[in-house]
C-alpha cells in the first residue's frame, strides 16, 4: 500500500478526554501514544467537569475548529459521530466547513442505531456522507446498511482496541484449563443481557456446584439485578462495582470464562479485553463480533438469548481442561495480533494514507 510521502497531518474531533466513561474518548485516549503521523485532537461538545449541553459549546467549537484548520493545516479531518440526528447534524456542520476550505474529511461512525436507521432521512445522510473521503464502521453489517442506503464513499472496517499496557505482566501460562469463575464486565443494564447471564449461571450452578459468577461494572439496573439474584436464591454471585486499572485487570486474570449476552453492540471492547487475557468467550451475534468470531476455536456465539442454549454450550468447556487451554491460547494470540492499540492505530493510519494517496493520484490525472 502506497503511503503519503510526508508525515500526514490528522485532526481528530473528539469529545472531552476527561469523559473516561465515554467510548469515543476512551478509544482515542488509548490510541494517543501510538500514532506515527502528526495527529492533533480537537475537543468538541460538552467539556468534562463542566455543566451544560454540548450545543452551548457549538459556536465556540466552530470558531476553534476553523482556527485549527487555518493554523494546523491538516491533510485529513476525522469526525466521530454516532448514528443519530443530534450527532450527525453537529458533525455535518464540520464536514461542510471542511468542504468549504477544501479539506479532506473522514467519518468514523461509532454507534449504529438500527431503530433510528429505519426512519432516518437517508437522502440527507447519504448526501453528506458522500462528501467524505472515506468512512469507518465497526462491522460488515453496518457497512452493508450504509451501502444499501445510498452511501458511495469508500467504507472501511476498523475496531475498538485494548491498550498495550493493559496486559503488561500477564503470563498466559497461568491458564491451566480450570473453569470455575465466569465473568461479565460492562454496564449493568437490561439491554446488556445481565438477567440472561444470571439465568445461564443458575442452570450451570445446579450441576457444577463450585462455579462462581462475577459482575464487574455499575449501572441503573444493578440494585434490581442484586434483588433478582437474592430472590432466586442463587449462591456465589459477586458484584464488584465499577473497577479501573489494576483492580479491573485482576478480575480478568482471576476469571476463567467470559459470558456476554448483550442485545446489541458495535464492537464491544470488553470482549476483546477478555480474549487477550485468554478467556473463552460465550456471546451473541452482535456488531463486529460476527465478522471474526470462530465458533469452537474462540468459544461460542449464537443469535439466541436463551440461557439454556448458552449453558449447554459452556458445559463441554467446564468439563475439558484441554479445550479450555486450547481456546485460551488461540484467543490471546488472535487478540494480540488484531486488537492491541498499537496495531489498531497503525492499520487506521495506513488506510487513511491509502485513501489520501489515491485521491491525490485521481486529482493529478
Amino acid at each position: 500500500m502506497a503511503r503519503y510521502s510526508k508525515k500526514m497531518k490528522l485532526l481528530i474531533n473528539t469529545p472531552s478526554l476527561k469523559f473516561l466513561g465515554g467510548g469515543v474518548a476512551n478509544h482515542y485516549i488509548g490510541l494517543r501514544t501510538f500514532w506515527t503521523e502528526n495527529v492533533k485532537y480537537n475537543v468538541v461538545g460538552r467539556r468534562g467537569g463542566k455543566s451544560g449541553s454540548g450545543k452551548y459549546w457549538l459556536p465556540w467549537d466552530i470558531f476553534k475548529f476553523i482556527f485549527r484548520l487555518l493554523t494546523f493545516r491538516p491533510n485529513i479531518i476525522l469526525l466521530n459521530p454516532s448514528l443519530g440526528d443530534k450527532a450527525l447534524k453537529r458533525d455535518f456542520i464540520y464536514l461542510n466547513i471542511c468542504r468549504f476550505f477544501r479539506k479532506k474529511t473522514s467519518v468514523f461512525i461509532h454507534g449504529f442505531n438500527f431503530e433510528y436507521a429505519k426512519n432516518a432521512d437517508w437522502k440527507w445522510i447519504s448526501t453528506n456522507l458522500n462528501k467524505a473521503l472515506c468512512i469507518f464502521v465497526l462491522s460488515q453489517e453496518f457497512k452493508n446498511e450504509l451501502i444499501r442506503r445510498g452511501v458511495k464513499s469508500d467504507i472501511h472496517l476498523t475496531s475498538t482496541k485494548v491498550p498495550d499496557y493493559f496486559i503488561s505482566g500477564f503470563d498466559l501460562s497461568m491458564r491451566q484449563g480450570k473453569a470455575k469463575n465466569i465473568m461479565y464486565s460492562g454496564r449493568i443494564e437490561k439491554a446488556k443481557g445481565v438477567y440472561e447471564t444470571v439465568d445461564t449461571f443458575s442452570i450451570l450452578k445446579s450441576q457444577y456446584k463450585d462455579l462462581t459468577l462475577t459482575f464487574v461494572g455499575d449501572g441503573s439496573e444493578l440494585p434490581m439485578l442484586k434483588q433478582y439474584v437474592e430472590n432466586k436464591k442463587i449462591k456465589d454471585v459477586r458484584f464488584t462495582g465499577r473497577l479501573c486499572g489494576e483492580d479491573f485487570k485482576k478480575e480478568y486474570i482471576n476469571a476463567d470464562m467470559y459470558l456476554f449476552l448483550s442485545y446489541t453492540e458495535g464492537m464491544p471492547t470488553v470482549v476483546l479485553e477478555a480474549m487477550i487475557f485468554g478467556l473463552p468467550i460465550f456471546t451473541r451475534k452482535v456488531g463486529g463480533l460476527i465478522d471474526f468470531f470462530e465458533n469452537g476455536k474462540m468459544g461460542y456465539i449464537s443469535s439466541s438469548l436463551d440461557p439454556v442454549v448458552f449453558a449447554e454450550a459452556m458445559k463441554p468447556y467446564i468439563e475439558s481442561s484441554a479445550k479450555m487451554k486450547s481456546v485460551s491460547l488461540y484467543n490471546s494470540e488472535y487478540a494480540r495480533t488484531h486488537f492491541i492499540a498499537s496495531v489498531v492505530a497503525r492499520k487506521f493510519e495506513n488506510t487513511l494514507n491509502y485513501e489520501y494517496f489515491k485521491n491525490q493520484e485521481h486529482r493529478e490525472h
